[in-house]
Formats: C-alpha cells, structure tokens, sequence
C-alpha cells in the first residue's frame, strides 16, 4: 500500500511539474510576442522617421548641387540619374524648410512633409509657428494645420460686370435685367428693330449719354407747349 501511495503522489507532482512547466513556456512565449510586437512597431514607426529625413537630406542636397554646378551640370546630374523633371518637388521642401535641420522634422511623416512644402505660400504661417515648437511632432503639426483651416467671415463680394477672355483680355457684361413690366427690354428690343443697331452700341451710348449728364455737359430739357 506504501508503495501505491508513494506513486500516486510522484505521479501528482510530475503532472503538477509539466503543468507548471507549460505555464511557463506559453508566459515565455506570450512575453517574447509581445516584445517582438513592440519592437516591431518602434522600428516600423522609426523607418518611417528615417524616410522622412531621407528625404530632407536628399533635398537639401539637391538644392547645394543646384547652386553649385554650373546649369549645364546640373541638368547633366539630372538626366544621368534619371530624375529630369523629378527635382522640382525636392526644391520645394528644400526652400520650404530651408531653416530646419532634417533630424528636426523627422516625426512628420512623409505626405505632410511634401503637402506643406508644395503649398508653402497657403501654409507658410505653419511652417514659421514649427520654429517655436520645442518637438516638432505630427500631432502637432496637423494641429497647425487644422487651426489654418478656421473659416474667415467672407467679406460679400463687389459685384463686377467684367469677365476674362481666353488670350487675357477682358469683357463687360451685363447681368440680366428682371421687370416685371419688361420696359427695359422691351424699349431695347425696338431700337434694335427700327434702327438696325446692335444692343451693344445702344446700351454704350445710353451710358455716354449718362455719364454726360451726370458731369454736366448734358441737360435735361422739357418739353413746353404754346403760348398761345
């Protein structure tokens, strides 16, 4: 009956002990995951800061070639690397964040880097108000971004009878004209009929005949009858 007894308890803790042991290895596992998650994220995240000082740095090195090799280099540097009409946007950023450092911008990720630097004259008071920041941080920039974006009261419009034509040149013209007893066309349209005249060349001597008035050179006259 000892002997029983004896193997009943060493085969209990033998359970006992591979429970144990499993727990461990699943609080092992679980811990390693979690860190390799971890790190996982902090370097995805980390790349992500590096492209956009890549970036920067490649921008403002691209801006030094351009001051510094004749035109004729310059275009050679381009086209030799296959980036003829690419560099335009690298100037932007360059010009646009002309006084930061690249590791200083390196927590905006890459779309706001290149959104705030091809709208710089829109964002240019953002740009200015990063240089106050102690981290310059995506949160904090998109912040910026949004009070940009407060809507103005809009002060109503002057209205304009000119418009613009294809070549640049401009036109007048004037709105439609609502009556209800439709004098104004009407009286317009008769002129037209019974003097073969154009609605423009009317409505331009109505206007002279105005201004005239208006300036004195021309009185209004009535009519009076007879005398007699």
């Amino acid at each position: 009956m000892m002997t029983k007894v004896k193997s009943a308890t060493v085969a209990q803790n033998d359970e006992q002990a591979i429970e144990k042991s499993d727990f461990e290895q699943q609080y092992l596992e679980e811990k390693a995951n979690t860190i390799k998650s971890f790190v996982d994220d902090s370097i995805s995240f980390q790349m992500l800061a590096d492209a956009t000082e890549t970036i920067l740095r490649h921008a403002f090195w691209l801006s030094k070639q351009k001051r510094r090799r004749s035109l004729k280099e310059y275009r050679k540097l381009l086209v030799d690397q296959g980036w003829k009409g690419e560099e335009k946007r690298y100037l932007k950023i360059a010009t646009a964040f002309q006084k930061f450092a690249p590791q200083d911008l390196a927590q905006i990720e890459p779309s706001t880097v290149y959104q705030l630097a091809e709208n710089s004259k829109k964002y240019k008071q953002v740009i200015d108000r990063l240089l106050d920041l102690t981290a310059i941080t995506q949160e904090a920039v998109r912040s910026l971004m949004r009070e940009q974006y407060t809507p103005k009261e809009q002060k109503p419009e002057k209205p304009s009878i000119w418009r613009r034509t294809k070549n640049g040149g401009r036109y007048c013209q004037i709105p439609p004209i609502h009556e209800t007893d439709e004098r104004t066309g009407t009286t317009l349209q008769k002129m037209i009929d019974e003097e073969g005249l154009s609605a423009q060349s009317i409505v331009a001597e109505a206007v002279a005949l105005r201004q005239a008035y208006k300036e004195g050179r021309l009185a209004l006259v009535e009519k009076k009858g007879d005398l007699n």
